[in-house]
């Protein structure tokens, strides 16, 4: 099995669009993504998951250098920002796939789905 990071991409559209939801809307998105874990969790596929502060909430730290440097903000300047993730257990990425479009379907919003590096098994390595 490999492990995918299943990203929920937010953008400011999003966030008005989530700000104009009446309280029994947004209910149901809450009741449609825990819905979904619950499937994830009993077929296996759940490691982790995890909503995010908004954008504004973020604190950069760059310890690249001589000193470190902390800043308030992203690291990047971007539309869009990371909302909330899964990460999932699947064979393949068409399975991978197909939890996103469940994901995404639940979460009403678009999910982005990128593989974890494989670690390099013993033999590739020379042992």
């Amino acid at each position: 099995m490999s492990q995918y990071l299943l990203s929920v991409i937010h953008d400011g559209e999003d966030l008005a669009a989530m700000d104009a939801m009446s309280p029994d809307e947004l209910q149901a998105v809450f009741a449609a993504v825990d819905s979904f874990n619950a499937k994830l969790q009993a077929e296996g596929a759940w490691v982790f998951a995890g909503g995010l502060q908004t954008h504004e909430a973020t604190t950069t730290v760059d310890a690249t250098g001589a000193e470190v440097l902390v800043t308030d903000g992203p690291f990047a300047e971007s539309k869009e920002y990371l909302g909330g993730f899964w990460i999932i257990e699947a064979p393949d990425l068409d399975a991978a796939l197909r939890w996103a479009a469940e994901g995404s379907k639940a979460c009403a919003n678009r999910v982005e789905v990128r593989p974890f590096q494989e670690e390099p098994s013993q033999e590739k390595q020379g042992a």
